[in-house]
């Protein structure tokens, strides 16, 4: 069914990289088209861990567990939960050390630029085609014509949305928007925290630490190049980054907010605040998946382009798990048409995302506005 056709995938995240890796392996002629103008654009963010029934799997079936293997950042599967005295109520919650690859409960951490470095890796040389921005498509019979931001075009027989929850693909898919989900966070990138903010830096030790309590959480991760990802959640009306009155781009006005806001935390945490210059809004929007659209015959979308929620640790691990899905779909041989392999794919898709997204969207209010029982129930949960 693939014999002969151009694939285009929209978007170099997990996702599509993964996709592109499966398709190239079953002899798809596959393009990757991405805005970044090059694979060093920018830093990816912080480390995302891969579980075992779904990104993990997929590095099986994609011939990459070696390679991920050579790249994942022992140790870093560790879990610290902090009350906002800075008191330590958990520490190791997810048995960091006790388990490895094999094991259904390791869950193994991986610097983002590191996961996608070895996934272009895997790819055909000159798969990626950089500096790619989507503009619009156009459908001539049974094809569809790519416009891009830097003037070209190029031509597909099958286009696969794996852009993100902007994603300029989704709209030729589906007309549902996403929702607000009550919360936003302030998401803020400190590259030399061993020296800007040593304690705190200290306390993290390479471990995924959350601390929770007085209605708001402070979230940080480090990142493979040694710097340190945080993020402050809290519930606020829609549309609060643009009538709060902060101007996001003077760092000392967002410090000012945030120092207000978590005035009665301890003052290792703005330490924190303080030795952030770079702090990014994020309103966390979802989109309601009980409304699925209707199969089209030679277009679809993959993770959060799909599907996107707000964080629950499975984003990434969604991604590939569509990837793979949609490629077998594509490729084993049990449809004679692209619209039937698509439906079967998108079936799978939505049955394994909306209890996720549900219980995502229901459990905002615990994760940005948490009070002393929902931390109790978080320590249980994770005990």
């Amino acid at each position: 069914m693939l014999q002969h056709k151009n694939i285009a995938i929209v978007g170099g995240g997990p996702g599509g990289l993964t996709l592109a890796r499966l398709l190239q392996l079953k002899g798809a002629q596959v393009k990757v088209y991405e805005r970044d103008h090059s694979q060093a654009a920018r830093v990816q963010g912080a480390i995302v861990d891969l579980h075992f029934d779904s990104g993990l799997k997929v590095m099986e079936a994609a011939g990459l567990m070696d390679a991920f293997k050579a790249s994942y950042m022992p140790g870093a599967d560790k879990f610290r939960l902090l009350d906002p005295k800075g008191n330590v109520l958990m520490d190791d919650g997810n048995q960091a050390g006790k388990a490895t690859f094999g094991d259904p409960h390791f869950r193994p951490e991986i610097d983002r630029g590191a996961l996608r470095d070895l996934l272009i890796d895997g790819l055909l040389p000159d798969t990626v085609v950089w500096d790619s921005q989507l503009l619009s498509l156009n459908q001539t019979d049974n094809q569809w014509e790519l416009q891009f931001k830097n003037g070209k075009s190029a031509i597909a027989d099958l286009v696969i949305g794996a852009d993100g929850y902007r994603s300029p693909v989704r709209k030729y898919v589906t007309d549902v928007n996403a929702l607000y989900s009550g919360a936003t966070i302030i998401q803020g990138e400190i590259d030399h925290p061993e020296i800007a903010c040593p304690e705190f830096f200290a306390l993290v030790n390479q471990a995924n630490l959350m601390a929770m309590g007085a209605g708001a959480t402070i979230a940080a991760q480090p990142r493979g190049d040694g710097g340190l990802t945080f993020y402050a959640a809290f519930l606020h009306p829609e549309n609060w980054v643009k009538t709060s009155g902060i101007d996001f781009n003077q760092p000392e006005e967002v410090r000012t907010f945030l120092n207000e806001h978590y005035q009665q935390w301890d003052g290792i945490f703005h330490s924190l605040f303080a030795a952030c210059t770079q702090f990014v809004p994020r309103p966390l929007n979802y989109f309601p998946l009980e409304n699925r659209w209707v199969t089209k015959n030679n277009i679809t979308l993959i993770g959060d382009a799909a599907h996107l929620m707000p964080p629950n640790g499975e984003g990434v691990n969604l991604a590939m798990q569509d990837a793979l899905d949609l490629s077998e779909c594509l490729s084993n041989g049990s449809f004679t048409n692209l619209h039937d392999a698509i439906a079967a794919y998108e079936t799978m898709m939505f049955e394994r995302a909306v209890p996720l997204c549900k219980e995502s969207v229901e459990g905002i209010s615990d994760f940005a506005a948490p009070d002393d029982e929902s931390v109790k129930e978080l320590i249980k949960m994770l005990s």
